[in-house]
């Protein structure tokens, strides 16, 4: 089967850590996405609820259909190989003109997951732009020891413990990854990345996907889930995820209460203490 990611793509990525853009969705079925988060939303009367962000893909079948959409994985298993698990989705929202930021960080140091490389894949459902304060990435962060992090619980930080690189990160050596409605990004866990508040008229809207190859396990709990989006699992390593048949098919909801929970658990692993943030 022909590669999604050219030579330079993939030599970029492990060199870099990163790789941008990534095609993936029509503007008709990205905005048809949007719509549907957003009447999602309204419906329940406001944004989403903070659970409600993690594990996404077992309350929004749109969701699960998209962790295994051929123009997601392909490129995945470009990098990971031929059996791929999908660990966590996770929605991040800024609304227009607020202070949400995610600080300087890097991934692997709360995420417990050994045994494989694990990429994110972070799609926008509406324009990432510089102004509406798009992912920024330190190349090459990725390689060699892990930084030191403090958790700092910023009020607007949108990350569970406001967790934050102690070492001042130079603007001067930070790449933008903008990206137009139906693009994605990847970048490797290890990688340090942050994005500064969205200052436009427009939420910014994005989801990200992050992939394990079936090698890897989960390191600070006994029991954590996965969805197998490609090929086989002969490890077994993670409970895989139920397939949602409708938007809150009861079934998955109620797999979701538990996965969701672990995952809670894990973010907050060796916290002082804990927010309502995820």
């Amino acid at each position: 089967m022909a590669r999604a990611l050219s030579d330079t793509a993939l030599t970029q990525f492990r060199n870099d850590g990163y790789f941008f853009p990534v095609p993936v969705l029509s503007q008709t079925l990205v905005a048809d996405l949007r719509n549907q988060l957003e009447t999602f939303e309204a419906a329940q009367g406001g944004a989403l609820r903070p659970e409600q962000r993690n594990k996404s893909h077992l309350l929004f079948k749109w969701l699960d259909d998209l962790i295994r959409d051929p123009c997601v994985v392909d490129p995945i298993e470009d990098i990971l190989g031929p059996n791929i698990l999908c660990w966590n989705t996770l929605l991040w929202i800024k609304e227009a003109h607020a202070p949400s930021f995610v600080s300087w960080h890097q991934d692997i140091t709360y995420w417990g997951l050994a045994g494989g490389e694990v990429v994110s894949a972070w799609l926008a459902l509406s324009p990432a732009t510089l102004e509406s304060g798009c992912m920024r990435v330190l190349p090459g962060s990725h390689i060699g020891d892990i930084m030191q992090h403090e958790d700092r619980y910023a009020d607007s930080n949108m990350l569970t413990r406001g967790q934050e690189i102690v070492e001042k990160i130079e603007d001067s050596a930070t790449v933008a990854m903008p990206l137009s409605p139906g693009e994605m990004s990847l970048h490797n866990v290890r990688l340090a990345h942050a994005s500064g508040p969205n200052v436009s008229d427009d939420r910014r809207i994005g989801v990200s996907m992050h992939f394990i190859p079936t090698s890897a396990y989960q390191s600070v709990v006994g029991w954590d889930s996965a969805a197998l989006v490609r090929g086989t699992d002969s490890h077994r390593n993670f409970h895989h995820t139920p397939q949602p048949v409708r938007d809150l098919d009861p079934d998955a909801v109620e797999f979701h209460r538990k996965a969701a929970g672990v995952v809670r658990d894990i973010l907050y692993h060796g916290a002082e203490h804990k927010t309502g943030r995820l």
